[in-house]
């Protein structure tokens, strides 16, 4: 048995000196998972609460008011803003600012006194099917309640809601995860290609030899960028060929709008790649730091779960994941039909972004060169 073993107590001795000496790989086995469950624990929730809601009350009248004050005592809906008008509320649930509308008609207040009974209209954004599910049960439930309360005063059933499901209809659930799910994969394809490729480099030592070439670090990372966007914009295209052709999702908007605000991601991608890259001295490092990106994509960034129902801190988070405006484009494009007038706020948002991660890149590989 002692030949068996011989050797382990040094080699052990060996291997837990390497850890304790390599601070990366114990942040990476002991921190980063305790920092990733604390981080989901608080931060998912299934629950649907707070959903922000449009309201159009061509009432005004207090029954109105007291029916509006009964969607929000249920705690799934926010009052957040008021439309004048149907295009006013239209608009404002294909940008995704509301993901539901009540609208009480002229004459509410009337026949809900008069005992002939009230139609109160909630369209609800059937692009998330979790929301749109729970929107339209909590709809229904207050209505439930308002008229189980009118029946005891002696009264006629005198509210009946009708919600309809806009974009989605039917609550495919593929309609809602398969366009998010392009930037989760786009993200994950552009990160770990372009921070691999200038690890490998650095490892074969090809990497100092372009340092001595007369090339601007700048231009050297756009040169390193430039053929890798290509082919994540190839990548775009068929994935959306067969999000159309195998899933049956539908396009409503513009294709083209679509490819045209999907350059500032993929630059964002491409610059978040570059800054890991100069990071990491390894390609496993490398691979690490870039795989450490998709558990926030995924869900802090809107994909799965609703981020108005996080906490204050996590929604915070997730304004600074680019996915998070990203899936706002895709899925307003591809199932709400939007266009560059309603998404601009998050294409100037990844544009900015894609800036400052292509300079920080370019700073740090700059610094890095002459260390």
């Amino acid at each position: 048995m002692n030949g068996l073993f011989f050797g382990v107590g040094p080699i052990c001795r060996k291997e837990f000196t390497h850890l304790v000496r390599d601070p990366g790989t114990l942040v990476f086995a002991l921190v980063l998972p305790l920092i990733q469950m604390l981080l989901f624990g608080f931060a998912v929730d299934t629950n649907v609460r707070q959903i922000p809601t449009i309201v159009y009350d061509q009432s005004r009248t207090q029954p109105s008011r007291a029916l509006l004050d009964s969607f929000a005592a249920s705690d799934v809906f926010r009052m957040s803003m008021t439309a004048t008008s149907e295009p006013q509320m239209d608009e404002a649930l294909r940008a995704a600012k509301a993901r539901v509308g009540i609208e009480i008609p002229y004459d509410y207040a009337w026949r809900v006194q008069n005992g002939s009974g009230a139609t109160v209209l909630v369209l609800v954004d059937g692009s998330d099917s979790n929301v749109a599910g729970q929107a339209v049960n909590a709809a229904n439930g207050v209505a439930l309640t308002q008229s189980i309360a009118a029946l005891l005063r002696g009264k006629p059933i005198p509210l009946e809601v009708r919600p309809m499901v806009l974009y989605n209809p039917a609550t495919r659930a593929a309609n809602f995860f398969v366009p998010g799910l392009i930037a989760v994969l786009l993200q994950v394809m552009v990160i770990l290609l372009i921070a691999l490729s200038l690890v490998r480099e650095r490892e074969r030592g090809t990497l100092e030899q372009l340092r001595m070439t007369p090339v601007a670090p700048l231009g050297l990372m756009v040169g390193k960028m430039l053929p890798y966007g290509a082919l994540a914009f190839a990548e775009l295209c068929v994935i959306l060929t067969v999000m159309r052709v195998v899933f049956q999702v539908p396009i409503h908007g513009s294709v083209l709008e679509l490819l045209l605000m999907s350059i500032p991601f993929l630059l964002t991608v491409l610059g978040i790649g570059l800054v890991i890259s100069t990071r990491a001295k390894t390609q496993a490092e490398a691979f690490q730091l870039a795989m450490g990106t998709v558990l926030p994509s995924v869900f802090l960034s809107g994909y799965i779960f609703l981020i108005d129902t996080m906490p204050l801190f996590f929604q915070g988070v997730s304004r600074i994941i680019p996915a998070t405006y990203y899936i706002q484009i895709v899925r307003g494009v591809i199932l709400r039909g939007a266009g560059f007038a309603e998404l601009w706020p998050n294409l100037l948002i990844l544009t900015l972004m894609g800036i400052a991660s292509i300079a920080f890149a370019a700073r740090l590989f700059v610094r890095q060169g002459m260390e």
